[in-house]
C-alpha cells in the first residue's frame, strides 16, 4: 500500500472533475484504491431496498469516494491549497505545509 499524504480530517479543496472547487473535511480514506470521501462533496443518489433498518426503502444522497490525485490539502494559515512535506522534529517524522512551512 502506498503512504498517502491526506489524511482523515483534513480540510481539503476538490481540483478537478464536476466538484471542482467544493472545499470539505476527509470522511475517510481508502489507501488500497487511492481514494477519499469528502464530506458535501461528490453526491450520488443510491437506491436502497427495503430493509428492517429502513422499511421504506427510496432513494438515499451519499457521498462517493473521489480520487487522492483531486484533492489539494488546504493550508490552515493562509486558506490556499498547498502541498505536503515531511521533517524529523523532535524525533518525530511530522506533516509539513509547503507553503507556510508550518507542522500540519
Amino acid at each position: 500500500m502506498k503512504k498517502l499524504k491526506i489524511k482523515t480530517g483534513d480540510t481539503v479543496r476538490i481540483i478537478a472533475g464536476d466538484h471542482k472547487g467544493v472545499e470539505g473535511k476527509v470522511v475517510s480514506v481508502d489507501r488500497e484504491k487511492n481514494k477519499a470521501i469528502v464530506e458535501g462533496a461528490n453526491m450520488v443518489s443510491k437506491h436502497q431496498k427495503p430493509s428492517a433498518s429502513n422499511p421504506q426503502g427510496g432513494i438515499v444522497k451519499k457521498e462517493a469516494p473521489l480520487h487522492i490525485s483531486n484533492l489539494a490539502l488546504i493550508d490552515a494559515k493562509s486558506g490556499d491549497t498547498t502541498r505536503v512535506g515531511y521533517e524529523v522534529k523532535d524525533g518525530k517524522k511530522v506533516r509539513v505545509s509547503k507553503k507556510s512551512k508550518e507542522v500540519i
